[in-house]
């Protein structure tokens, strides 16, 4: 029903055992998926501890020429530093298909830490899981696609039989006293009551009775999810959380969210996870990932923070390490990327600069400097103006820029130098090689060795 432009879902149009359902009413698939509404939000219940996952080895490597050996033990290594002594990243997942895979994951564990946890990522195969058996493996993510797209159109299947597929491989984990975290693909585009819920009651169930703590993972496969608590099932991702925590009975501790983010909303979504009701949040470096990517560790690392208050003994200093290591080995990262790019805490607006000349704080929404060993810099452009100038002399030539101010003459003529260039047709901001000939040039016109 509509109420002007908002939406609000029918409940009862969702509650038929038969399947398929594709959610018309949400995936039109000729349009951009459709939000609908509950009239009554979901309570905020945020879990006593949250933390950070990794899945940087193997969803993060569907998007980009695969790791060597040596870069993922390197990568583990520094995920290792920045989740700190109390593992706040506290596991790691990867392949097991190839000989590199399992090569990777054997020197990774030679390391000896005990975050991140090393485990492993399976296809629901009887198979599959035989890796895992071979890897010796405490805990593995076993794929359990649920949305009614993958079990009638990819798998050409029934909801009761792959269900119970799904079930034999979780029963073989558990037998051999393995923690098997279930990865429930495309849940926010599955049937939730008919499909889902019944599957995580019996993962429950069984891990009850043996004695194992059966972990959840829901991913938002094809980023569709909702961070509103007013969003209706299943796209809401709120209402999903406390769906999988309150009816599906599984702890806090043992629910995972994994975002995607196909329409711009992973980072609302994965705080909203944590907010109500999950523990951990999955996401891989620089949020590289499948098509448009995975939930950034670097991002959920400062969020985590800003929700709890502490850094809980995380190196956030890291994170720029992370930054410079992944160029060294050619990885293109946009320079207008959070906490990583370029151009994160750089300004190219004079009015800008003029601020940060005064005090960082003001244009600077935290301390770059101590907690990622990034200082806040300025580009020179046409629009630095003298107070970008002056910034940069702040930075670069420090002892000319000893107590001089924006009306300097010296000042003045470096700006009209940068402004020469533009005005002769540049579009690109300037080098500071550029920057110091022109200081130079001024300089010495001004009488200044």
């Amino acid at each position: 029903m509509a109420v002007g432009w908002l939406t609000y879902a029918d409940p009862a149009a969702h509650r038929s055992a038969d399947g398929p359902d594709y959610f018309r009413d949400a995936f039109p698939y000729a349009l951009p998926p459709l939000v609908q509404f509950e009239r009554e939000p979901v309570a905020l219940d945020p879990a006593d501890a949250i933390w950070i996952t990794d899945t940087t080895f193997r969803d993060g490597q569907q998007s980009r020429a695969p790791y060597s050996v040596e870069q993922i033990v390197h990568l583990y290594e520094l995920l290792h530093r920045l989740g700190g002594p109390r593992g706040m990243i506290r596991q790691s997942e990867f392949f097991l298909y190839t000989k590199k895979d399992r090569e990777a994951v054997e020197r990774c564990q030679e390391l000896g830490y005990a975050f991140p946890q090393v485990t492993g990522w399976i296809r629901a195969t009887k198979a599959d899981y035989e890796l895992v058996r071979a890897a010796g493996l405490a805990e593995t993510g076993i794929l359990c696609s649920l949305s009614d797209y993958h079990i009638f159109k990819k798998l050409s299947s029934t909801r009761a039989a792959t269900v119970a597929s799904y079930l034999e491989v979780v029963d073989m984990a558990l037998a051999d006293g393995r923690v098997p975290r279930v990865h429930i693909e495309d849940s926010t585009r599955a049937d939730f009551h008919n499909v889902v819920l019944p599957f995580v009651q019996a993962l429950m169930e069984r891990g009850r009775q043996a004695g194992i703590q059966v972990k959840v993972r829901y991913p938002d496969t094809m980023g569709v999810g909702v961070p509103d608590p007013h969003a209706a099932l299943p796209r809401g991702i709120p209402r999903l959380t406390a769906a999988l925590h309150r009816e599906g009975g599984v702890p806090s501790e043992a629910l995972e969210f994994h975002g995607q983010n196909d329409l711009t909303a992973i980072i609302p979504n994965a705080v909203a996870a944590w907010l109500y009701g999950a523990s951990s949040n999955n996401g891989t470096l620089l949020g590289i990932g499948e098509r448009s990517g995975n939930t950034p560790i670097e991002a959920l690392v400062f969020w985590l923070i800003g929700l709890t208050g502490e850094t809980h003994g995380m190196d956030t200093t890291v994170i720029s390490e992370i930054a410079d290591y992944y160029r060294e080995i050619g990885e293109p990262i946009d320079q207008r990327l959070p906490f990583v790019g370029d151009n994160f805490n750089v300004t190219r607006a004079g009015i800008h600069a003029d601020g940060m000349i005064k005090d960082e704080e003001i244009y600077n929404p935290f301390d770059t400097t101590r907690l990622l060993n990034r200082p806040p810099g300025v580009a020179i452009t046409d629009k630095s103006g003298a107070a970008g100038l002056l910034m940069w002399m702040q930075k670069h030539r420090p002892t000319e820029a000893q107590g001089m101010e924006k009306r300097d003459p010296r000042l003045a003529r470096v700006l009209e130098l940068v402004m020469r260039e533009y005005d002769d047709g540049r579009v690109t901001s300037l080098a500071d090689e550029e920057v110091h000939r022109f200081v130079d040039e001024a300089f010495a016109a001004a009488g200044v060795a």
